[in-house]
């Protein structure tokens, strides 16, 4: 079982959720990947925004939280050493800073960036909380991909910054594997549009999951579809968010 204490620079190590109704997202994920919840206000006032820690088998996988100011999507987070040095590298190789570096209480400290394509990315330095616990399991997160409409700037970009390594697929498609030292990290997809990163989960049995997601009030947006090692689906939940689904090899 993936069950994690650490992670290495570089690695994906988290995926939360801002969407405009937390009760609903709440319902329809604990159908889909059966999490249960630990709701944790972010402020002494009552009317505090509340961080919902999405769990399986007693670990923490996910989190959730209400926010109307931006359309419903999933954040995905990469650890690294030092946040503040990681933005301003960012910034330096061609990136934008959207949200400077802030300490997160005493879990850790943040800060969110944009690649030159556009799509957004959190940085994530761990103190108490590292990120997920528990990955590459039914319910947990397995995988990572950037949607974007320039890969070869991205895949620059991100060497650059995380000194990552890309390796490309045979096949029709300009698929990129990531490549963070010698551990597969995510990938690079080309598609027209808005740039994006998307986070995986993994599931029992996709090709019934995209039968079941209309009457779960979610959206199928591509798939099933048969991959290396497994199968996987794009789907949206009630409120617009877009993540995947795997069934198939997971790592430990």
């Amino acid at each position: 079982m993936g069950e994690r204490t650490s992670y290495t620079p570089g690695t994906f190590s988290w995926a939360e959720l801002m969407t405009s109704d937390a009760g609903a997202a709440k319902d329809f994920y604990s159908t889909v990947f059966g999490w249960e919840y630990e709701d944790n206000p972010t402020g002494p006032d009552p009317d505090a925004p509340v961080y919902s820690m999405a769990q399986r088998d007693g670990h923490n996988v996910a989190a959730l939280f209400a926010d109307d100011s931006q359309p419903p999507h999933w954040n995905c987070y990469v650890t690294v050493e030092s946040v503040d040095d990681t933005a301003q590298r960012a910034t330096d190789t061609g990136g934008t800073l959207i949200h400077e570096a802030f300490d997160v209480m005493d879990v850790g400290r943040m800060a969110v960036i944009a690649d030159p394509t556009g799509a957004a990315l959190c940085l994530w330095e761990p103190r108490r909380h590292i990120g997920a616990t528990l990955v590459n399991t039914t319910g947990s997160m397995t995988w990572n991909d950037l949607v974007t409409p320039d890969p070869d700037a991205a895949s620059d970009f991100y060497g650059k910054l995380f000194g990552w390594t890309f390796e490309e697929l045979p096949g029709d498609v300009d698929y990129r594997v990531i490549r963070n030292g010698d551990g597969d990290n995510g990938g690079i997809l080309p598609q027209d549009g808005m740039a994006a990163w998307m986070p995986y989960f993994g599931h029992d049995d996709v090709d019934r999951l995209t039968t079941e997601v209309d009457g779960l009030g979610g959206k199928l947006y591509n798939g099933p579809m048969q991959l290396n090692g497994g199968r996987v689906a794009v789907l949206g939940d009630p409120q617009g968010a877009v993540f995947a689904v795997w069934t198939g090899h997971l790592d430990d």
